[in-house]
């Protein structure tokens, strides 16, 4: 299980997060660079599987700021933000808050294998990335990227490289290529350098081009 500690705010944090940079900062000269920038700020989950995997859908395809809106028109619809919850609200006022038909769909669709117990919420700790990822990605609308953000956002999994990630190729391509496009084999060449700590790694090429952390 992975560590974790909780903060004053309720989110939790990782404990490994200190020695993840100092790993980072001896084997990478951009991240003995980049880390010093942000202070104590870490990845941060919320602690809730359903609103993490409802944000990361809200997410897809769009900027950091415009996920961002669009939460926070759709968040106050429900009295809570739960399966049970979004299950009953109406088609127009998600669509209202901004979001389109098919993402409506698949929140709707996440909501319904929560809310009927179909996922192993439980075994996920104990259960390894790929199998996770697996699980997930049969829910409708959860592809890849989607599953990995829950890996490191809600689990907190150390090791993750979301190669289908803009932000993480812009990231790589401004921090290591002066700009210039990068493939995905040459963002997973320069990553290797990063294990076994990708998800922070990710987490700083994010903020490099994003200084507001995103929290899932």
């Amino acid at each position: 299980m992975t560590a974790m500690k909780k903060q004053a705010n309720e989110s939790i944090t990782p404990d490994y997060w200190p020695q993840a940079c100092a790993h980072l900062a001896r084997r990478d000269r951009v991240m003995k660079r980049l880390i010093p920038r942000f202070g104590d700020a870490r990845l941060e989950s919320r602690g809730d599987a359903f609103v993490t995997l409802a944000r990361a859908i809200v997410g897809q395809q769009i900027s950091v700021k415009a996920a961002q809106s669009v939460w926070n028109k759709f968040e106050v619809l429900p009295r809570r933000m739960t399966a049970a919850s979004v299950l009953k609200l109406k088609v127009d006022d998600m669509r209202a808050a901004g979001l389109s038909v098919r993402k409506v769909e698949y929140l709707v669709d996440l909501a319904l294998h929560f809310d009927s117990g179909r996922i192993h919420v439980k075994q996920w700790e104990s259960m390894d990335d790929e199998a996770i990822i697996a699980e997930l990605v049969a829910i409708r609308g959860i592809g890849r990227w989607t599953a990995e953000m829950f890996l490191m956002f809600h689990l907190l999994r150390p090791d993750v490289l979301p190669l289908d990630d803009v932000g993480l190729i812009n990231g790589i391509s401004t921090n290591y290529f002066s700009g210039e496009p990068v493939s995905r084999s040459e963002a997973r060449e320069v990553a290797e350098g990063w294990a076994p700590w990708r998800s922070v790694a990710t987490w700083y090429m994010w903020r490099s081009l994003e200084p507001a952390p995103v929290v899932y």
